[in-house]
């Protein structure tokens, strides 16, 4: 794994000739070693396609692509970073919440709605988030943000998993989605999180849930 949690705020990543790791702007707190940041215009290993999603869905996050031989220490606004190791799999996350991840991984770009339906895009209206999220898929570690912890709770095809959509950070698996609300439209009007919505995952794999319902 390219990542070694220092702390709940800090990972530091080993960095490899040869190898790239793609990074959020700014997150770069220290490093040793001739290692070099330069800005990612490519979308990552998504190509322009990912980039062009990410900029509809108004998630232009900026990337700097991390080359050379050394370690780096990566964290960004105080926020608790949780490391998440794929085999294989694809990771649902939104684009803010990426702090680093391996280049090995394939990102993409996903519509909220075409797991969702229609309420798939309420959902990405109603939480602040956009109605695009990122995807990473294949094999290698991924470094999330997220306020106040995470815990992962496992998805299993006997219990699925309801959340507010608020306190969602990320999925992995064979998962699908679905917003559900606990009140009328009429007394939703106002309420964007809490008992008025509840986001039921359902599938095989895990969802990452925050403690604190504060949007990144």
């Amino acid at each position: 794994m390219a990542f070694r949690e220092i702390n709940a705020k800090m990972v530091e990543a080993t960095v490899t000739p040869g190898q790239r790791l793609f990074s959020q702007r700014g997150a770069m707190l220290a490093y040793r070693g001739e290692v070099s940041f330069t800005p990612n215009t490519a979308g990552g290993q998504g190509g322009i396609m990912s980039m062009i999603g990410r900029r509809v869905a108004d998630e232009d996050t900026p990337l700097m692509t991390v080359e050379g031989s050394g370690t780096v220490l990566f964290g960004h606004g105080g926020h608790h970073i949780q490391v998440i190791q794929l085999s294989g799999d694809t990771l649902y996350v939104e684009a803010d919440r990426l702090l680093a991840f391996e280049g090995t991984l394939q990102q993409g770009t996903m519509f909220l709605g075409s797991q969702g339906g229609v309420m798939g895009m309420v959902r990405g209206q109603v939480s602040g988030q956009g109605l695009f999220t990122t995807t990473l898929k294949g094999h290698g570690a991924v470094a999330v943000m997220a306020h106040g912890g995470v815990i992962e709770i496992p998805i299993t095809p006997q219990r699925p998993v309801h959340v507010d959509p608020q306190a969602y950070v990320a999925h992995h698996g064979e998962v699908r989605n679905k917003l559900s609300t606990a009140l009328g439209w009429r007394d939703m009007v106002g309420r964007g999180s809490g008992e008025a919505f509840q986001l039921e995952l359902s599938g095989s794999g895990a969802v990452y849930v925050q403690a604190s319902e504060e949007k990144l």
